[in-house]
């Protein structure tokens, strides 16, 4: 990096800098040498460019075009407010966060099962504070990563979910994330740290959602440890308001026999990013991605996911989606690594996308580098429209043209939507895409 593009990019990181302050100390010294840690490593980094290669396609002018502040106390909000977004299959399981700060009035902790801890982080460190040392910042590296710094630097506060070995969670967990308005642009920066012991299976639902329509920018990071023989079942559902910015990581591990299956919906913000990176570092581990993105208009939707086989009988099979109608613009990037030593590793990996309009893109990128000689892997991507031989068929079925491609377009859709094991969620979802393919173009 030269001295001009060093000085732009701090100059950039400014308003950032400035919006997401040192998080006063409240913690043991560990923490806070890491928050220090953090902060330089973030003014080292700067701010990535389209000259990056992991971001030569998403242009992060948008961002910054305004000038962030800190974000101020929260509004008082009753549960009528928040209504809509409850899931009834986690009516006693729910963590509720607005503008980043826990709402004990909107949370339900009373009825957890034997086994399961989920508390906010800000009481961890004096209840849980080994677990949390060991695993906290471990899973989602921010040497790399300027955001996973900022978020590192500056939460306050965040979930802690811990399932205890052997305990299986009847009920999913649900993380509830809230924004509201505000009257100027702000930062928000939740953290998650979920830990499933040996033998141990839950279900996590994360969900961001909107208040208002302001411009606010949703910095995430959540890390998951799955141990011997335990299942971690994640659903991550970004349906923020169309001026919003959400960037987000993921870091998972998997022992021995460990599975990992998760679900991302992205429909909402101007400029969404999700980094999701699983590393198998145990014999017989299983991963499954199934990804989709639904947006229209101007917005953007990236995806970056690393899957990383460093053991014997691994498996992972990944499926991302994309639907870009108007001027969107949709990103996949997918790697699968094969190390050495992970002989017999069973991947595969595909991208499809649809595009919905002229003007619509999509760029992707599927990736296997493999360095072990006894896999069996595969990848692929297809970019492409509406089959016109499909369209004609229902026609002659008695649809009219746009009720056949909105059929055609939500039957894209339901692949990966029915793939989720929580049934208010599939429904609600449901409506998103039916209201959403309705102004198809």
């Amino acid at each position: 990096m030269n001295a001009n593009t060093a000085l732009a990019r701090g100059s950039d990181l400014g308003s950032l800098l400035r919006a997401t302050p040192d998080s006063t100390p409240q913690g043991p010294g560990w923490l806070n040498r890491l928050r220090s840690e953090a902060a330089a490593r973030a003014a080292q980094l700067g701010l990535p460019t389209k000259r990056d290669e992991e971001w030569r396609y998403t242009d992060l002018a948008p961002l910054l075009n305004y000038s962030f502040e800190p974000v101020r106390p929260p509004p008082l909000l009753a549960l009528a407010d928040i209504e809509r977004f409850i899931i009834p299959e986690a009516a006693a399981s729910r963590l509720v966060f607005v503008d980043g700060v826990f709402a004990p009035g909107l949370s339900a902790l009373d009825n957890l099962p034997v086994g399961l801890r989920v508390t906010r982080l800000a009481e961890a460190w004096s209840s849980h504070e080994m677990i949390v040392h060991a695993h906290l910042s471990r899973l989602v590296n921010f040497q790399h990563d300027v955001f996973a710094a900022l978020n590192t630097r500056s939460f306050s506060d965040g979930a802690l979910i811990l399932i205890g070995k052997d305990q299986r969670c009847p009920a999913p967990v649900h993380l509830l994330f809230i924004a509201t308005s505000h009257d100027a642009p702000v930062v928000i920066s939740p953290r998650c740290l979920v830990i499933a012991e040996p033998g141990s299976e839950c279900t996590l639902i994360e969900d961001s959602v909107s208040l208002g329509d302001s411009v606010y920018f949703n910095n995430m990071v959540t890390e998951i440890a799955v141990a011997e023989n335990a299942q971690v079942t994640h659903i991550k559902l970004q349906r923020e308001a169309d001026s919003a910015f959400h960037i987000a990581h993921s870091g998972v591990t998997l022992a021995r026999n460990g599975r990992y299956h998760s679900n991302t919906v992205t429909v909402g913000a101007r400029l969404s990013r999700f980094n999701l990176s699983v590393t198998q570092t145990g014999e017989g581990a299983e991963c499954t991605l199934n990804g989709l993105a639904l947006i229209t208009g101007q917005q953007l939707a990236d995806t970056h996911s690393t899957i990383v086989h460093t053991q014997p009988h691994g498996t992972s099979r990944q499926l991302h989606k994309c639907i870009v109608d108007g001027a969107a613009h949709a990103v996949f990037n997918g790697k699968i690594v094969v190390q050495q030593n992970a002989q017999l590793t069973d991947a595969a990996q595909s991208s499809r996308n649809l595009l919905l309009s002229a003007r619509a893109r999509v760029d992707t990128k599927p990736q296997l580098e493999i360095f072990a000689d006894d896999v069996k892997c595969a990848h692929g991507a297809t970019v492409g429209q509406l089959d016109s031989e499909e369209v004609f068929y229902l026609k002659s079925r008695g649809l009219d043209e746009l009720a056949a491609r909105n059929l055609l377009t939500y039957a894209f859709a339901a692949e990966v939507i029915a793939k989720i094991a929580v049934p208010s969620v599939v429904e609600r979802l449901r409506h998103v895409v039916l209201e959403q393919t309705q102004h198809a173009s």
